[in-house]
């Protein structure tokens, strides 16, 4: 099995920065593709980017394509979310999410899932 744990999460203004770390729990996380979800209050869990097992691919929501990356570190069995530019509307609980099959925006592609940390961004 996989065990991930996300880190990073906080109160920001807008136009913000924060970084998310998801850490895995063994070298098997290094061939999984690995995506960050995001949850706010009322609405349902959403794809927000991702990258594939090897980094040479990666995939964003419309909603932050060109302020949100996706990176990775095998190495360190951590996946990245650099978020930029950030806005009230990104306010979140923010999951990230392993698959053993290609990059894919789908949830119930992902097997295994964080227990989410929230992101609050103030106006």
């Amino acid at each position: 099995q996989v065990q991930l744990v996300e880190s990073g999460g906080g109160l920001v203004q807008a136009g913000g920065s924060l970084r998310l770390s998801c850490v895995g729990s063994g070298r098997t996380v290094s061939s999984y593709a690995m995506a960050w979800f995001r949850q706010a209050p009322g609405k349902e869990r959403e794809f927000v980017g991702g990258i594939s097992w090897s980094g040479g691919r990666t995939s964003y929501a419309d909603s932050v394509k060109g302020r949100f990356t996706s990176s990775r570190d095998n190495a360190k069995n951590t996946a990245y979310l650099h978020m930029n530019s950030l806005k009230p509307e990104d306010t979140a609980v923010y999951y990230c999410a392993a698959s053993s099959r290609l990059l894919s925006n789908i949830k119930r592609e992902y097997a295994y899932w964080g227990q989410g940390t929230q992101v609050t961004v103030s106006s």
